[in-house]
């Protein structure tokens, strides 16, 4: 992402904002109802999944590949104390992945915490159905549950790969039924991959990039990344339309929205932006300290403080 001063940032954020609001106002039907958030700790609904949880979530893949993150980097201790600070602060999502090594960091983490207390997702990097059958016992048992609340196929990228991959897809399936997972998905990565989750029924969960720059996101052939975001809500609202738990990722475009000295400002203006876009249910950040869920905690009150005067 190029680098912007505050004054190209918020003019950025406003165009895009404006464009989001216009299109919103001439096409878009409202998802399902809920109790607009008032605090990132409010509970929320994940589509008609039956989950709920906390408007703000955990995540613990930043720069996360070959089974480590700047999370797990951190080594235990501190990794058990980002995720016992969110805990106090009334955040109870915790996303992982097989290939960020974080699940028996949170087993550890969460030690003691009553399950029923906490939602944990998980996503499989596998491709074939036996691969995928073996890491859901695996993760289970790295994570020390009885159960993952959602598993996702992580990574998808092909146009085709809900049928390429049924295999997977029907492991997930029969793992819901048996009640080891309640409920499957993607996390998508490429635009014709989104297009795709948002039209298959068997996607009760997506994972999805968004952010005011259309920065690491799923960007559509051809268009330029300015376009991007307004094109990929376009998608994500018919997910939500359609009952679809949507959570965001990449708020933060990945944290470069949020270096510099008024990383704070860019920070409420990125997450005001994903907010007041009605596109997503749910945000995963990836916390590296307590401190950095303080300033998002309250960077996402001051937010949705805002866009409730707004509403009234």
């Amino acid at each position: 992402m190029p680098k912007m001063n505050r004054r190209d940032f918020m003019k950025q954020a406003a165009v895009v904002s404006g464009a989001l609001a216009a299109a919103g106002a001439a096409t878009d039907a409202e998802p399902a109802a809920q109790r607009p958030p008032r605090v990132p700790s409010d509970q929320v609904r994940l589509g008609k999944t039956g989950i709920t949880a906390s408007l703000l979530g955990v995540g613990t893949g930043s720069t996360g590949w070959n089974r480590q993150s700047n999370q797990t980097r951190l080594g235990q201790a501190k990794f058990t104390e980002i995720i016992r600070h969110a805990l106090d602060r009334g955040i109870t999502f915790f996303d992982a992945a097989d290939m960020y090594g974080s699940h028996a960091f949170l087993r550890e983490a969460l030690r003691g915490v009553a399950r029923e207390k906490y939602v944990l997702q998980s996503k499989i990097i596998h491709r074939t159905a036996e691969e995928a059958r073996a890491d859901l016992d695996r993760f289970r048992r790295e994570l020390g549950v009885d159960y993952i609340d959602i598993v996702l196929m992580h990574v998808v990228t092909e146009a085709d790969w809900n049928t390429r991959y049924r295999g997977v897809r029907d492991v997930l399936e029969e793992a819901k039924q048996k009640k080891i997972i309640r409920a499957h998905g993607c996390s998508c990565h490429s635009f014709a991959a989104l297009e795709t989750a948002a039209a298959d029924p068997w996607v009760e969960v997506d994972l999805a990039r968004f952010n005011p720059w259309g920065a690491h996101m799923d960007q559509k052939p051809g268009e330029p990344p300015a376009k991007t975001p307004r094109q990929v809500r376009e998608v994500l609202l018919k997910m939500r339309r359609a009952g679809k738990g949507v959570i965001g990722m990449k708020i933060l475009a990945n944290g470069d929205a949020v270096r510099g000295d008024d990383r704070l400002a860019r920070a409420r203006e990125s997450i005001r932006f994903a907010l007041a876009s009605n596109a997503l249910d749910t945000m995963i950040i990836g916390f590296e300290s307590p401190r950095q869920i303080d300033e998002v905690f309250e960077e996402t009150r001051v937010a949705l403080a805002e866009l409730t005067a707004q509403s009234a």
